[in-house]
């Protein structure tokens, strides 16, 4: 049984709310990863270098990392449902834009559609939270996050099939008509509410001077870093290494997906009564699996298994640290959960860096799981030292 107190739902199943977030997300978050999919045919399509085609990936994940706190800035007067179909349609219209111009108009419309992308994800995490009773903070904003997860292993393969049986471009029309369907079901599935006191700007900033609010981003960058750098180079570690037929790499790599799925669902629940349990049971495992799988990566009957579990760890994590930012910074959450995205986008942008260091000089490609593990563990002090400063 549930209930509607002051338009918070105790109680129950979540509000139908949470997930039309969720699915946004994931049609919203597709588009980060097909274009990796897709990269050599947007090259010769456009007629410059596969160098100059990344920088299209760069692009987007500099408009995340940068553009979300000051779009949440720029729209703290906004009622949320207005500032979250805003968001959609400016990604919807920059992804179609950069579909029918050339190469220096699709590296701007990138970049524009990674800073609506930022500013939806950060008002969706907040809309959500203000769903449910605050016990259950931690368990939507997992749901919410579960739409990213989805992204990353159907929305982006599968948007990459459809570009291959029609062009580059038809997976990311795909993407249009899913994110203006999102739209549509936020527009009639949200309440039209505003938050519940006025938006300050200055009470918002004096949030940001929190210094246990920085040791949860720093938190957050080293843990997505950790699990993002194994997962990133999984597919060469598999062909390379372990030996699987190309055909089962796929698979393998969805097993990942359906291990954050679970871990999500566990973790949304743990954090929210214990939430430095969930982060620090996903921190270790982390670690310890991606020892695992730098140690045993030439044993398949290992590796698909910790892969699976690998997911799980990973996605237990980040419940956990979205409840930790809406704590600290719940008086004033959406400049706080906007930097709270640009976290994640930055820890992932960082693998890149991290391996390219190891792999330039010389080490196998099994040494991104010990640069995986060696991350996983230093995110263990900054836990413990927000769990001994937790009021």
């Amino acid at each position: 049984m549930s209930a509607v107190v002051g338009g918070v739902r105790v109680g129950g199943r979540l509000p139908v709310g949470v997930y039309l977030l969720s699915f946004s997300l994931f049609a919203m978050g597709s588009a980060e990863f097909l274009m990796a999919g897709v990269l050599p045919a947007v090259a010769s399509d456009l007629g410059v270098s596969l160098s100059s085609a990344g920088w299209l990936i760069t692009a987007f994940a500099l408009g995340v990392v940068v553009g979300g706190p000051p779009f949440a800035v720029l729209s703290l007067g906004w009622p949320r449902r207005t500032t979250l179909l805003v968001t959609q349609l400016v990604f919807a219209v920059a992804v179609a834009v950069g579909l029918v111009a050339d190469h220096w108009v699709l590296l701007v419309t990138r970049f524009v559609s990674g800073l609506a992308y930022a500013g939806f994800f950060a008002v969706a995490a907040v809309t959500a939270i203000g769903l449910v009773t605050p016990d259950r903070n931690a368990r939507a904003s997992g749901v919410v996050v579960s739409g990213l997860s989805v992204a990353m292993v159907a929305g982006g393969p599968a948007g990459t099939l459809l570009s291959h049986l029609t062009d580059w471009r038809g997976g990311f029309w795909g993407v249009v008509v899913l994110t203006l369907a999102g739209a549509v079901a936020c527009a009639l599935g949200l309440p039209a509410t505003r938050p519940a006191a006025a938006p300050s700007l200055a009470g918002e900033l004096a949030t940001m001077r929190k210094p246990r609010l920085w040791g949860v981003y720093a938190t957050t960058i080293l843990s997505t870093a950790a699990y993002m750098i194994s997962f990133n180079y999984l597919a060469a570690v598999l062909a390379d290494v372990t030996g699987i037929a190309e055909a089962w790499v796929p698979g393998v790599l969805a097993l990942f997906g359906v291990g954050a799925f679970v871990g999500l669902s566990v973790g949304g629940r743990v954090a929210d009564r214990r939430p430095h349990h969930a982060l620090l049971g996903g921190a270790v495992g982390v670690a310890v699996l991606s020892a695992l799988l730098a140690v045993l990566a030439e044993h398949p009957v290992v590796v698909v298994p910790v892969v699976f579990l690998l997911g799980i760890a990973a996605f237990v994590l980040n419940p956990a640290l979205y409840g930790r930012v809406f704590a600290i910074a719940a008086a004033a959450p959406t400049l706080a959960g906007a930097t709270t995205v640009s976290a994640f986008q930055l820890g992932i942008s960082l693998t890149p860096v991290f391996a390219a260091t190891a792999l330039d000089l010389g080490a196998p490609v099994t040494a991104v799981s010990w640069i995986g593990g060696i991350l996983a563990l230093a995110t263990i002090p900054l836990i413990l030292i927000d769990r001994a400063a937790r009021p």
